[in-house]
């Protein structure tokens, strides 16, 4: 039997990624989507530094509506990774803007 190696960076953030929706997906009902209070749930917890500084309270509303692609008023796997895209894009922009002023 072929020795199982350990995952790959990449691999184990992909894991992460599931582990984490399917930790806040289902405790509305549905375990393969997100509802909007599971969405609010996973915003405050996950991302509570992005959510504190936000200074309108309609960004998360606003977030949903936009993220929800077929309108059903929940997310799925592929909208939620939308989201987590969208913020890593955010991030590493900013990496890359600070990293300029650095040399």
């Amino acid at each position: 039997m072929a020795k199982m190696s350990s995952p790959t960076e990449t691999e184990w953030c992909i894991e992460s990624l599931i582990a984490v929706f399917q930790k806040y997906a289902g405790k509305d009902g549905n375990s393969s989507k997100l509802s909007k209070t599971e969405f609010l749930t996973f915003m405050n917890k996950e991302l509570a530094a992005f959510t504190k500084n936000q200074k309108d309270p309609g960004v998360l509303d606003c977030m949903m509506k936009k993220l929800d692609i077929n309108s059903e008023g929940q997310l799925d796997f592929q909208e939620f990774l939308n989201l987590i895209g969208s913020l890593a894009i955010a991030c590493h922009e900013s990496f890359l803007k600070s990293s300029h002023f650095q040399k």
